[in-house]
């Protein structure tokens, strides 16, 4: 099996509206985000996918979230979890290009602190 995975980066402010502590109230990441594509075959140039067509999809997606409060986003339900940032770059990616053998996102809010999401 082969596994490939691309990196960016993007900033954003928000809070946890069902959650009680720090995180309840307005603070902001810099979020690092890495998409993992997979597959058992190879291209006639021996590559799974071409890093460019998954790294210009995750920054496409990713410039829509960046220097955002990501709570005025509809789909995050306004609590933007990490989990839900992670699901939302995901299904964003696989919509735009399906050809991409997407297999998971992980979005990390501090270098310790990580989700994943592999559907």
């Amino acid at each position: 099996m082969y596994v490939i995975c691309v990196e960016t980066s993007f900033a954003a402010a928000h809070f946890l509206t069902e959650f009680h502590g720090k995180c309840e109230r307005l603070h902001g990441h810099n979020y690092v985000v890495r998409a993992y594509a997979r597959g058992e075959t190879l291209d006639k140039a021996g590559m799974l996918v071409d890093f460019g067509e998954v790294k210009g999809r995750l920054r496409q997606v990713c410039e829509t979230l960046d220097h955002s409060c990501l709570n005025d986003n509809p789909v995050f339900a306004s609590s933007p979890s990490a989990e839900r940032i992670a699901r939302h770059v995901f299904e964003e990616i696989a919509r735009l290009d399906a050809s991409i053998p997407l297999s998971a996102v992980e979005v990390f809010e501090t270098a310790t602190s990580m989700a994943r999401y592999e559907p």
